[in-house]
């Protein structure tokens, strides 16, 4: 994968105590300093600490220039396998989304039209890609692979996904979520760690991840009223439907 390397001794254990540790901070500022928006409190900032965590652990652990190449990694778009990936990358998650306000349509659920604005979905875009790029340079560049070598890609993807979920779950509160809307937030989030995995292992690309992962947020964010009628139980359950059918095919002893 463009020349990178497994370290054998590398630990996604350490990353997620890491990432966990910094994030204490960030914590603790959204429980004291409230919301950066209505829907995202400021504990959000945490978005920076897997890369933190990473960037720590390979400045200790590994040779001389490996925190740079950690970091090209994230951004380098040549590294693709097909630069269909990236397609698939950003219209998959947008599929899952409006496949949801299509099933909330039909179980009778009174929802406004959606208003997409053609500038909102470039620049939000742009603002979730940072973001996310941030987060796979930990999940992702760091910790899937050792994870993949060691159990398989989709114990991976429920490993971090899990993680992922339980990570969140200090924002979800902080944004005032209740128990059914947290529950099936974690649903999506470990059915999407799921998907970012294999697209990730299909792609070698680092930057297809956190490009689904942008994407996703961008979905999320379009949901009538800037996501005021997203219902993660049914979005959880859609995006549930397409990791089965992604973890299906790894199955398959074609498979990678």
């Amino acid at each position: 994968m463009s020349g990178w390397t497994v370290v054998p001794h590398r630990s996604p254990v350490w990353l997620i105590a890491s990432t966990f540790v910094l994030s204490v901070p960030f914590w603790l500022a959204g429980a004291v300093a409230g919301r950066l928006s209505e829907n995202l409190p400021v504990s959000a900032l945490m978005a920076c600490c897997p890369l933190l965590a990473a960037m720590l652990l390979v400045h200790r652990h590994e040779p001389r220039g490996a925190v740079k190449r950690l970091l090209k990694r994230v951004v380098d778009w040549r590294a693709i396998s097909h630069p269909g990936w990236y397609a698939l990358a950003i219209t998959l998650p947008l599929g899952v989304m409006a496949a949801s306000y299509a099933a909330m349509v039909l179980l009778g659920r009174s929802l406004p039209e959606p208003r997409i604005s053609p500038i909102e979905v470039p620049l939000l875009f742009a603002v979730f890609l940072v973001a996310a790029a941030c987060e796979e340079a930990g999940w992702t560049a760091y910790a899937t692979d050792p994870l993949c070598a060691r159990w398989s890609p989709p114990a991976a993807g429920l490993i971090l996904g899990a993680t992922w979920a339980v990570w969140h779950l200090v924002p979800y509160a902080q944004a005032g979520h209740g128990p059914l809307w947290t529950a099936g937030q974690c649903l999506y989030t470990v059915a999407l760690r799921v998907v970012i995995v294999w697209l990730y292992r299909r792609s070698a690309s680092v930057l297809a991840a956190a490009a689904c992962h942008a994407a996703s947020n961008v979905g999320w964010s379009l949901f009538p009223d800037h996501g005021s009628h997203y219902d993660p139980v049914v979005t959880g359950s859609v995006a549930t439907a397409v990791a089965l059918l992604v973890m299906t095919a790894w199955l398959r002893p074609s498979s990678r």
